[in-house]
């Protein structure tokens, strides 16, 4: 008579707490000011503000955007505001920076309305090897939002957790 193997970790009362469930699905684009700048360096203004002009802002319709300088231009904080202004008509969401500060940044939104008492004592798990680009600020945001509900939070997959966090005992 074999023995019947069961199956530990799918019978446990781990909950999984997996980002990539948040992951907004969305077109991310991010757009380089260097483009509009003279040899990629110096902003001149008159010249600047033709470009924005002539330039087609409905490519970026419904697009997560975020606006960043790849040189080590001088920018001065107005012209980001600028191109901000000429997407925000287009854009579902803009910032300044890279594409893993957007990625950031919708994650904090998300994650900051998610009703976590549905966690309250639980043993969780944060997925971690993500497909999804999920940014590392995302893990720590979501964290700390666990941590007053869960009874123990580890990090990885369910067959090789790392304990990060275990509630003390009350009483």
């Amino acid at each position: 008579m074999e023995d019947e193997i069961i199956n530990k970790v799918a019978n446990s009362i781990l909950v999984v707490f997996d980002l990539e469930d948040y992951y907004p699905i969305g077109t991310r684009t991010q757009i380089d000011m260097a483009q509009w700048l003279l040899e990629g360096f110096l902003l001149k203004e008159k010249d600047f503000r033709e470009e924005l002009k002539n330039h087609d802002w409905s490519q970026y319709q419904d697009q997560y955007v975020a606006i960043h300088c790849s040189t080590n231009a001088i920018v001065p904080a107005w012209a980001s505001i600028l191109v901000a202004i000429q997407l925000a008509p287009f854009a579902k969401k803009i910032i300044n920076g890279t594409l893993e500060d957007l990625d950031a940044s919708l994650y904090e939104e998300l994650l900051s309305k998610i009703d976590y008492s549905v966690y309250e004592n639980k043993p969780v798990i944060i997925k971690g090897c993500s497909r999804k680009p999920v940014p590392m600020r995302a893990y720590v945001l979501a964290a700390h939002y666990l941590q007053p509900f869960a009874r123990s939070i580890m990090y990885g997959e369910a067959c090789s957790a790392v304990p990060l966090y275990k509630a003390s005992k009350k009483g």
